[in-house]
């Protein structure tokens, strides 16, 4: 199929572009959100192909993968067809709703010619999903492969825009936790947090880069209160790294006992990171668990054969 698709998510992306069909990314001069292309950062195969915003009213798709509200209007503006109705259409929510979870009544709930497919069960349970038809298409990340020997006795934590999202990502956990054991801060802007004691940071560092750090520290630290379900934890255990966090929104079912502890209590999650910083051998045990339950559950073959079941069932 020929797909046609903005470049929101890097890491979601980054799945969702190792199928067998042609991916049409919006491009701009600006490369701003609307119109960022390919990834810079990430490896992209050759299928993920550019497309001048001017040139789409011409481009030939067979459906459009739709991710934020304001892209109904973009297709109809830039291309002349409606989706769900002049071109099949599904829409992929990656996020938990941001209101109360209780009254959050989602963007697309008012319509069922398009489908609304959640990145998790949680998302689907929490949102009002209205009248809309509701899939479920659990993440999938390419197995960046075995990378952790834990050698620096340290946590590390990927979070983007720390300081802005202080609350819902943790980073006030994370500084909590830096008062007195070594923490790796990546993402992007991180910056403004350097020079915290404790505390190193590393800004926007390509994937790869990323990942081959990440596996020399004891654990990873998954501080986030509200999201869905962050990709950077499942790259993590699938490097091999024991997993630290809260028990909030999908992580329970994503992390097993075995892999990691999940606690609302700061001193559990402290006391936890000093055992494994004095006893790597349990941590690098918990990190085989977490990488063979990451491999089953967000393996990439099994999100791409789910996808294309839903590539299917939305083009006929």
């Amino acid at each position: 199929m020929r797909i046609l698709a903005w470049h929101v998510h890097g890491s979601w992306t980054t799945a969702f572009v190792q199928g067998r069909h042609t991916y049409l990314l919006p491009v701009d001069d600006e490369r701003g959100p609307d119109g960022r292309g390919r990834a810079r950062t990430w490896d992209w195969p050759a299928g993920a192909q550019e497309v001048p915003v001017a040139d789409l009213r011409d481009a030939e798709f067979d459906v459009v993968l739709l991710q934020r509200p304001h892209e109904l209007d973009l297709v109809e503006r830039w291309t002349g067809r409606r989706p769900g109705r002049d071109v099949p259409a599904l829409y992929v929510e990656h996020d938990a709703p941001r209101g109360g979870a209780a009254d959050s009544v989602h963007p697309l709930a008012d319509q069922d010619a398009i489908p609304l497919v959640h990145v998790t069960q949680f998302n689907r349970t929490y949102w009002d999903n209205g009248r809309a038809r509701t899939r479920v298409l659990d993440h999938g990340v390419v197995d960046p492969g075995h990378r952790y020997t834990g050698s620096a006795e340290s946590l590390a934590v990927v979070v983007n825009e720390p300081v802005r999202r202080r609350r819902v990502a943790g980073t006030d956990l994370v500084l909590d936790l830096a008062e007195d054991l070594p923490v790796a801060l990546y993402g992007m802007g991180v910056t403004p947090l350097a020079g915290v004691k404790n505390l190193s940071v590393y800004e926007d560092l390509p994937q790869a880069r990323m990942h081959e750090l990440l596996g020399t520290h004891r654990a990873y630290l998954h501080p986030y209160r509200w999201t869905s379900l962050g990709l950077s934890l499942i790259e993590a255990m699938m490097i091999g790294m024991p997993v630290l966090g809260l028990p909030a929104t999908a992580a329970p079912e994503a992390v097993p006992a075995a892999a990691g502890v999940l606690s609302s209590d700061p001193d559990v999650l402290r006391a936890t990171a000093r055992r494994w910083l004095a006893e790597p051998e349990e941590a690098r045990a918990r990190g085989l668990a977490a990488r063979e339950h990451a491999l089953r559950a967000f393996g990439i073959e099994r999100f791409l054969t789910d996808l294309d079941a839903l590539l299917t069932e939305v083009v006929a």
